[in-house]
């Protein structure tokens, strides 16, 4: 059931909302910064997503990937959300919303969501990973 969540990194400077259906689906990916922090994300469209405050407070840290823009707090250091611009799979710009964000997030909705895992180490993205175990 789609949904209005808020959302901020530990400290609070950097603060949003998005309309999200976490029933729908959630993700995880294997590539080198989604494995080292854990990554889980829920997908959002540019116009479901809204920072609401602490742009400035965030540095964007581009990887091997150009089109994805992790963005962390400067002062906490956590990872409430990236943006993935195009080109890329989807075709489209799109949110990944760090899930632990999520303020008041159903853990019984979230457990019974299913899960897609992308093999973005091998940059094979529509494919499933052949261990996700330790995701």
């Amino acid at each position: 059931m789609r949904k209005t969540y808020t959302g901020s990194c530990h400290c609070g400077v950097v603060r949003f909302e998005a309309d999200l259906d976490v029933s729908a689906g959630t993700g995880k990916c294997n590539c080198s910064i989604c494995t080292k922090t854990r990554l889980w994300a829920v997908n959002a469209k540019p116009e479901d997503f809204r920072l609401i405050a602490g742009e400035a407070e965030l540095t964007d840290y581009r990887g091997a990937n150009p089109v994805a823009h992790h963005l962390f707090c400067k002062h906490c250091g956590v990872h409430p959300f990236e943006w993935v611009d195009i080109p890329n799979m989807s075709g489209e710009k799109y949110f990944n919303i760090n899930v632990a964000c999520l303020d008041g997030l159903d853990i019984d909705e979230l457990m019974a969501a299913p899960v897609s895992y992308y093999d973005g180490r091998n940059d094979n993205w529509g494919s499933r990973p052949s261990e996700v175990r330790h995701l």
